[in-house]
């Protein structure tokens, strides 16, 4: 049933996309402001989709920062990539540069203001990431970043990057790390949506100021430390 749902859900998802991706063409030639009100209507399409079909749904716990801020989150699913969109209100996105040239979606993306580096520019991009983040954190809009770079499997030992660490230090603003058990129900690289909520939880902030080896070890042990409570929420299985 699993399979059947999750084959169900796809292929809905891309007549949904394909559908809106079509009629927003025009929107290509607008505003940031008007791509990013059609992308959180595509977006709340897909969630209904996933709900519906199967039956999946995800819930926001702590406190949201508001405006200008630095977010840090684990990655595990899709799902936290779509959901930060509607959660932060279209957030200053640190991504992989590839991800603009998916057709239809990278399109969109690009014009939400997202922050794209190309990581085989080594210092360069990182100089860029920093360059998008004050510039968005000057607008009054919150950065998010996902300090290991890719989504993880669940349970996988954690690969912290000191991008945020340079993020950190650059903006001067405290930081607040996210925990969440996503993969548990959308892992990376698979097909099955398992019914279930999903929980992205907003942790304590870091504050600003603090040297980087000690804010690298502080937000790694926050978000790994509530990342495997909540997985053992989800599974009824401790670390």
């Amino acid at each position: 049933m699993t399979a059947f749902r999750s084959a169900l859900f796809f292929v809905l998802l891309q007549t949904w996309t394909l559908t809106l991706g079509t009629l927003y063409l025009p929107l290509l030639l607008a505003g940031e402001r008007a791509v990013s009100v059609a992308a959180s209507f595509w977006i709340r399409g897909v969630f209904i989709l996933l709900r519906v079909t199967c039956g999946l749904s995800w819930e926001v716990r702590g406190t949201v920062p508001q405006g200008a801020a630095l977010v840090a989150s684990k990655h595990q699913s899709t799902l936290e990539t779509f959901a930060f969109f509607l959660i932060l209100g279209s957030p200053a996105v640190i991504l992989k540069k590839e991800l603009l040239k998916i057709p239809f979606f990278g399109w969109y993306l690009g014009k939400t203001g997202a922050i794209a580096i190309d990581r085989a520019a080594g210092t360069k991009a990182l100089k860029e990431m920093v360059k998008g983040a004050e510039a968005a954190a000057a607008l009054g809009r919150p950065v998010l970043i996902f300090p290991e770079g890719h989504r993880m499997d669940v349970g996988a030992a954690p690969d912290y990057h000191t991008g945020i660490a340079m993020l950190y230090g650059a903006l001067g603003q405290a930081c607040v790390p996210v925990a969440l058990n996503t993969g548990c129900f959308w892992g990376r690289g698979s097909f099955a949506k398992k019914p279930g909520k999903a929980v992205i939880e907003f942790l304590e902030p870091i504050p600003a100021g603090i040297d980087r080896k000690t804010f690298m070890v502080e937000l790694q042990s926050r978000i790994e430390g509530a990342t495997a409570r909540l997985v053992a929420e989800a599974t009824g299985v401790s670390a």
